[in-house]
This record gives structure tokens, sequence and C-alpha cells, in this order.
């Protein structure tokens, strides 16, 4: 390949290695579509007209413009939105590169720095308790959500995780479940009796046979045979749920869908399980990743230190 313009044909050959060698879900591929379009139509826009062009020079002005791009509300970018846009061109770079295109060497573009978040997380029993026991029973769409809150409690899923969830994909009796997650990596987890109670309730509660296991309740026309997609909750859905719920509860803290994952985390490591099972569980492919958990484990090490070391 060697690429003297602009060049569409290989960012169409990029997605599809991103979809078949690389093995990235769905949702990466669309953002990492997103990201190099956008820096394509700005290239175009400031009058370059082949990769060629592209130096520290061009990528400097690229990073003030990202800096700078408004929503129509007007806020910008968050810092860490950048650095994705960043991350997606060095990809695009690298696989122009492997391809014996002659563009600018990726490894010459330094990736942003990281930028530390703020992660929110129930911390308590009573504050868990009180979040879960928001839904309303008495009505299908409480049932619903109490499974979900429950489901989501117990296993610690990523939102995209837990909508993509479908009837035969559990396994009621023996409390666990395979699922596919970020990196397309497989894993089991695994239902607290708690949360399968809620579980099968909610199941039992529908007269349809569709496939997902979270579906909206409005009004459809869809058949009840069919497999009932165009009914599954959206990752959206499901985080305006968990919003709902906070606020109703009152928490000192504002919750979200990964939240939960977080509070998953920190109540086994808090419950003493290993980092390395926890790990497991939430299906990172570093333990670097899981050791964002220091607040729960540092303190444990210093009490380690303190029972164990010698005195003298």
């Amino acid at each position: 390949m060697s690429t003297t313009t602009l060049p569409q044909p290989a960012f169409i050959k990029f997605l599809e290695h991103l979809e078949v060698e690389r093995n990235v879900s769905h949702l990466t591929i669309r953002n990492y579509s997103h990201y190099i379009r956008r820096f394509l139509d700005w290239f175009i826009d400031e009058g370059y007209k082949d990769l060629k062009q592209l130096d520290h020079d061009v990528l400097r002005q690229y990073r003030v413009y990202l800096a700078r791009l408004e929503d129509n509300k007007g806020q910008t970018l968050a810092k860490s939105t950048q650095s994705y846009h960043i991350i997606a061109l060095r990809s695009f770079l690298k696989f122009l590169v492997k391809n014996d295109a002659q563009v600018m060497h990726p490894e010459k573009i330094d990736l942003p720095k990281a930028y530390a978040k703020h992660m929110q997380f129930l911390n308590g029993q009573e504050h868990i308790e009180k979040f879960l026991s928001q839904p309303d029973l008495s009505s299908k769409t409480g049932l619903r959500d109490k499974a979900m809150l429950e489901v989501l409690f117990s296993t610690g899923l990523r939102v995209s995780e837990l909508v993509s969830l479908s009837r035969d994909q559990l396994n009621i009796d023996s409390r666990e479940f395979g699922v596919i997650g970020k990196g397309r990596r497989p894993r089991v987890v695994f239902l607290s009796d708690r949360a399968a109670t809620w579980l099968v309730q909610w199941l039992n509660s529908r007269q349809d046979n569709w496939r997902p296991v979270f579906i909206r309740l409005a009004k459809s026309k869809s058949d009840p045979l069919a497999d009932g997609e165009e009914m599954r909750l959206t990752t959206r859905s499901v985080q305006r749920v968990v919003d709902k719920y906070a606020r109703q509860a009152k928490l000192p803290i504002k919750i979200s869908p990964h939240g939960l994952r977080h509070t998953f985390a920190t109540d086994l490591l808090s419950n003493g399980a290993g980092l390395r099972d926890v790990q497991e569980m939430l299906g990172h492919k570093n333990i670097a990743t899981t050791q964002i958990y220091t607040h729960v484990t540092q303190p444990k090490l210093k009490k380690t230190h303190g029972e164990f070391h010698s005195k003298l």
C-alpha cells in the first residue's frame, strides 16, 4: 500500500482489520471510526491533501483544535476524550506503516498522559441497601429495575454486557453464566442467591418469548413470538434508571452503572477477596487496571504490616 492522498480505502481496511484481526467490539470500531473521521475532516478543512504532510506541527495544531472544540451546548471535549482521538489516530497510522504507507511513524506520537478519574462507588452496606430498595415492586417496571440493579451489584457487569444479556445465556440453577466482555474476552460471572431470586421473578412475570433479559416496557407492536431484539434496553436507558434511583435514595454521591461495578469490586476486596480473583471477575486484561482499588488494598496492607512486621 502506498499512500499519496487521503486514504479512504485504507481507512475502510483499517476498520475491517479491527473487526477481523484484532477482534475488537463493535462499539470500539464505531468510536475509532468517529475519531479518525473527525481527524480526516479537520485535515481536509485545513487544506492538507496528503497524509505525508502530517508532522509534529500539524499534529500540535490538531490537538489545539480538539482542546477548543465545543458542542452545541458550548462544552469542550473531556481530556480523556481528546486522548482517545489521539490513541485512535496513532493506531490508524500504525496500521498504515505496517502496510508500507509513507506516513508519520506512530512511535513519534506521544500518547497523552492519563488523567486520574475520581472513582464513585457506594461505601457501606447502608447506602447499598438503600439504593437497591428503591424500585417500586408493585409495578412491572419496578420489578424489572429491581432485578437489573441486583444483577449489576452481584456480577460487576459493564452496562454494555448487561444490556447484551439473553435468556439462553443464563443458568439460574448454577448461579453462573458466561459473558463476552471488553476486547472480546470471555469470562464467567456469578449471581448471588438474592439476585437470582429477583431475576427469576422478573422473567416469570413476562408473557413474551423475547431473547433479551432486560426489555423496554412501552407498548409495542412487536410479535410476542419474535426474538424481541428491538425491545432490548439500551445502555443509555440503564444509565437513566440507575441515576433515577440514586437521586431517589438521596445518596451522598452521584452513582452510575460503572459506579456499581466499582461498588462490586470494592465490596469483594473489603470482605477479603484477592486482587487476582477480582481481576478475573471484572474481566480486566491486566492486573494494573484492577489496582485502581488501592483505597481498599492499602489499608489492609497497613494492617498486615502492623500485625506481622518485627517490632525491633
